[in-house]
């Protein structure tokens, strides 16, 4: 075969390898759980709209904050989670597995220790949750496997190492940590450990008509991800990116519905989704997930003011490339 000319081939294959894959953060609603015709119905709404990843997100659970007793729990076992990553793969949609430690009425980054010992029995009780999803991760095919989300306070631990080596030995696919936006991002140590670079971002934007605002918030978020992910020779992913349909969810996009009543706000929730993903399109991000998705399809709607983009405005963002 002739070599290709100067400007042909070689330009449209690199601009194609530069195209951004755009999904979900999927969790699973009880009223439609993996493996039902209706998560299945799910499934493919959400391939149908154009996305081409998924995340799916089983819960960790523990009692409280300093309390290192942590438990696989219930929600999402390894049945459901095996059928999940399977629905998703039959659809054509590329599957991250994406633990998240559930602290009831605090959040992840909340998880902090006093004592050697505490900090010794949660990683411990942490190695076998985690193991146990990336038994099931590597037994359905899923692509990329979380060690972690958001553990902020953890992210310094020299029990890093071990637990992304136990990890390695159990799931064949590539390895990714979701930071706490870019401040956690900067500080994690084991990057080089890891295949990918990731973390979610909810920076605060402001007004809900300052644009200008937005922009300069979004534009630090994804140029110091790129950034690192760079210094890595890593790719670079935007695990979540969010903000609820909700009157003024600009000052606080990460605050939830239980947090605060608000009217709902459709084009607001599509304005922002759009502005992050073109940003992180210009920036050269790889993959960006939206939170959330629900197994139900029947989700969302316009008088939702929840996260959830399905069968709103912002749903169709995800067929853009």
């Amino acid at each position: 075969m002739a070599a290709a000319l100067p400007g042909l081939l070689a330009t449209p294959l690199a601009a194609k390898a530069r195209i951004m894959q755009i999904g979900v953060n999927l969790i699973e609603d009880p009223a439609a759980p993996f493996g039902s015709a209706q998560a299945r119905k799910s499934f493919a709404n959400l391939a149908a709209a154009g996305a081409t990843t998924v995340a799916l997100v089983p819960f960790f659970w523990q009692p409280g904050a300093s309390d290192p007793a942590l438990v696989r729990g219930s929600a999402l076992p390894r049945e459901r989670l095996f059928r999940g990553i399977e629905e998703a793969a039959r659809v054509g949609l590329d599957v991250l597995v994406k633990p998240h430690v559930w602290v009831p009425e605090r959040w992840a980054g909340s998880v902090v220790f006093s004592s050697e010992s505490d900090w010794h029995s949660w990683f411990d009780a942490y190695e076998s949750a985690l193991v146990d999803c990336a038994e099931t991760a590597a037994e359905a095919g899923a692509d990329v496997l979380s060690v972690g989300t958001e553990l902020l306070q953890t992210s310094a631990r020299p029990e890093w190492a071990r637990l992304i080596a136990r990890a390695r030995e159990v799931f064949p696919g590539r390895l990714t940590y979701v930071a706490h936006n870019s401040a956690e991002a900067q500080q994690v140590g084991f990057w080089n450990l890891l295949d990918i670079v990731t973390m979610s971002s909810y920076p605060p934007l402001g007004a809900p008509t300052d644009r200008a605002s937005w922009r300069r918030a979004i534009g630090d978020e994804v140029r110091a991800l790129r950034t690192l992910a760079d210094r890595h020779a890593k790719p670079a992913w935007l695990g979540e990116i969010g903000i609820r349909s909700a009157a003024d969810a600009t000052y606080k996009p990460w605050e939830s519905a239980e947090e605060r009543d608000a009217p709902p706000d459709p084009a607001l929730q599509e304005q922002v989704l759009r502005l992050w993903l073109d940003a992180a399109r210009q920036g050269g991000i790889d993959t960006a997930l939206v939170w959330r998705w629900l197994s139900d399809p029947q989700g969302g709607g316009p008088k939702d003011t929840d996260f959830t983009i399905q069968n709103k405005p912002a749903q169709s963002l995800l067929g853009l490339r």
